[in-house]
């Protein structure tokens, strides 16, 4: 038998990771180090009974606790690598620039000079389309030509960006060859942000509307190919020659090939779980104002124990812009195409929320007044709102005004086509 070989999965315990950690256990090129913040793993049942479960009782893999933060800690959980996939992130959703900074800059930082140090081979970085994003124009067929922006839609996509910049430029540092994934909206079994929201959204009434014209398209991409695409990167940088030497210093976009609008992959979702599709249209330039008044509230109220908002500006440019990318380079030089096609890793995504399926006749009869609650809890609070900022004289009296009509306008608008269906 040959020495064993390792690989680390930093983020190991999350959303894409897990199934990078599984594939990578089946392919048996590597011994699998599972990197994340538990004390201890905590397995699923359907872990413990499977190839998880196994290779963790056989020892081809082993969990070790990592803070990211701290570098020694990331020294001994690389320690003996060949490979390091770098997969940790903090949660995109939450606007915290310091949290942010620290996991996707100072961390990523870390991974690189214990890679260095420790003279591991390869590092492949997960990245994110939105490290070209600026939230105002939208992408249509992007590659990897098109730079970083001036300034970025939010701080989880600045700070990725940094850390993308940061991986790339250590490319050849010590021998250490770099690659980074950046993968387009990743769905599929086990997602614990975007099917969740869109079935509490559904359950709460507010599933009923579409930001924008609703014929904006986005890639989408199962989660499967994206544990795929971090293989096939691997496997380009280990093959040596032209391969190798195109593959390194390099960032690819990863899609299932498959652009779709956004707004009808949304309604595949929530119809194949039992719930209504989103039918109602605001104009995204009607809700913009709002979310500046809801974000500027949060930042005033968040002391106090307000609840981080889901209507900001950013998660409006968000739903309302095109983001597709082309997958071309990562085709060419990694050999990367998807091995399950948007159709099946639907079906599969939605088989996997049982628990989620809307209860038979629940979700029609109760929409009505869910809605009615949402409506009166959202006039309430933009008024509130608008009352605290012009005492605070944040805004003019005339600002107040304008944008009380504005919100009474899009409360009565949407409220009275919520009734018509």
């Amino acid at each position: 038998m040959g020495e064993e070989k390792w690989c680390v999965v930093t983020g190991g315990r999350g959303f894409a990771a897990r199934h990078l950690v599984l594939m990578l256990i089946r392919y048996e090129i590597y011994n699998v180090r599972i990197a994340d913040l538990g004390p201890t793993i905590k397995l699923e049942p359907d872990e413990e009974k499977g190839t998880l479960g196994q290779a963790l009782k056989s020892g081809r893999a082993v969990y070790v606790s990592m803070d990211l933060t701290d570098k020694s800690q990331v020294l001994k959980a690389c320690e003996g690598a060949e490979v390091v996939f770098h997969m940790a992130a903090p949660d995109s959703s939450i606007n915290n620039h310091k949290l942010h900074y620290s996991v996707n800059v100072q961390g990523t930082e870390n991974i690189i000079d214990a890679c260095v140090e420790l003279k591991v081979k390869r590092l492949i970085y997960t990245s994110s389309p939105s490290v070209v994003f600026d939230g105002v124009t939208g992408i249509v067929d992007g590659d990897e030509s098109l730079p970083y922006p001036a300034k970025h839609n939010d701080s989880y996509s600045a700070t990725k960006a940094e850390g993308e910049a940061l991986v790339l430029k250590s490319n050849g540092t010590n021998g250490l060859m770099t690659c980074c994934i950046r993968p387009s909206s990743i769905f599929g079994p086990g997602d614990r942000l975007l099917v969740p929201s869109l079935v509490s959204a559904a359950r709460t009434g507010k599933s009923k509307f579409i930001i924008g014209d609703g014929n904006n398209v986005y890639d989408f991409t199962y989660v499967e190919n994206v544990a795929h695409a971090h293989v096939c990167a691997e496997r380009a940088l280990a093959s040596g020659g032209a391969a190798a030497e195109k593959a390194s210093g390099n960032a690819y976009f990863i899609t299932n090939m498959e652009s779709i609008k956004f707004w009808d992959f949304v309604s595949l979702v929530l119809e194949g779980l039992g719930y209504d599709r989103p039918s109602i249209k605001i104009p995204a330039s009607v809700m913009m104002p709002i979310a500046h008044l809801v974000e500027l509230t949060y930042k005033l109220l968040a002391p106090y124990g307000m609840k981080v908002p889901q209507l900001t500006p950013s998660r409006i440019r968000l739903l309302s812009r095109s983001r597709t990318f082309s997958s071309s380079k990562a085709s060419d030089q990694l050999g990367y195409s998807p091995i399950v096609t948007l159709q099946e890793g639907l079906r599969r995504t939605i088989e996997s929320y049982p628990h989620l399926r809307a209860e038979h006749g629940s979700a029609k009869d109760g929409s009505s007044k869910s809605s009615a609650s949402l409506f009166k809890r959202f006039f309430l609070m933009a008024v509130f709102s608008l009352l605290i900022l012009s005492i605070l004289g944040i805004i003019s009296p005339w600002s107040f005004l304008v944008i009380g009509i504005l919100v009474v306008f899009v409360v009565l608008l949407v409220y009275g086509e919520g009734k018509k269906n």
